[in-house]
């Protein structure tokens, strides 16, 4: 029978390995993704060996097994006869997959991985909005104008604007009938839209300034003028991150 610990007597805590995520693959996948977008594991070079890893981790040779073959389904790795499990370059990763795009923030000492993808979801959006000008009916431009509206009363609350900055811009997305792009400039927000690096500054004056671009983007669609509207979205984005991002780099990657 189990005795409860007497009263002031320390319980050590578990070991980390003990206290195990519901996926042992998938915590395995995850420190070898950041390892390799580290720079730990060199391009070029080979992983170390299964029985290695799995005594590095301490996990079965089964589960780092299971955790290379997802490292290649990501383009990180190539198995190759007689040289092992090799690292390949950046160039073949999937820099929209989860762990990649994350661990690649994470791992940025400047701030070149979020401004490519600022530089992308502003070419996305731009056109979308160019689209949205050209086909959205009376009932989206209200909602449109709804929102802005909105979050001319929410600039003292930056989370509830937020939220509605967000609905602004899926609307727009969605009244562009493009899927393909809705989901990938929604798959790289997700994966920043709560990193301090990626919000950056957030206050009263911010918002008002950047609500003031929404209501361009707005005016722009409800004028059936897609040339208009894209180049409000593109400059509402590219100065709304130039106003968060701060930092002493060159910000060169978001000229055009």
């Amino acid at each position: 029978m189990d005795r409860a610990p007497e009263a002031g007597v320390a319980v050590p805590a578990a070991p980390a390995w003990v206290r195990r995520p519901a996926s042992l693959v998938r915590a395995v996948t995850a420190e070898l993704v950041g390892r390799i977008v580290d720079g730990v594991h060199q391009p070029g070079t080979a992983l170390p060996p299964e029985p290695v890893l799995g005594d590095n981790f301490g996990v079965s040779r089964t589960v780092v097994r299971e955790a290379v073959k997802i490292l290649q389904e990501k383009g990180l790795v190539q198995v190759r006869q007689g040289a092992g499990t090799i690292v390949t370059a950046p160039a073949m990763w999937d820099m929209l997959d989860e762990m990649i795009l994350s661990a690649s923030i994470a791992q940025d000492d400047g701030l070149v991985i979020l401004d490519d993808l600022v530089v992308t979801r502003r070419l996305l959006e731009s056109d979308m909005a160019n689209v949205a000008a050209r086909v959205a009916d009376s009932d989206t431009v209200d909602r449109l104008r709804d929102l802005v509206d909105t979050m001319d009363t929410l600039v003292d609350d930056t989370q509830a604007y937020g939220d509605q900055d967000r609905a602004f811009h899926d609307t727009i997305m969605r009244a562009s009938g493009n899927r393909i792009a809705r989901a990938v400039v929604r798959a790289l927000e997700s994966q920043v839209v709560n990193t301090a690096r990626y919000m950056g500054q957030t206050e009263r004056a911010l918002c008002v300034a950047s609500n003031r671009g929404h209501r361009r983007i707005c005016e722009r669609i409800a004028a059936g003028d897609p040339a208009g509207a894209a180049e409000a979205m593109f400059t509402h984005i590219t100065e709304a991150w130039l106003v968060r991002r701060g930092g002493p780099e060159d910000p060169g990657r978001l000229r055009r």
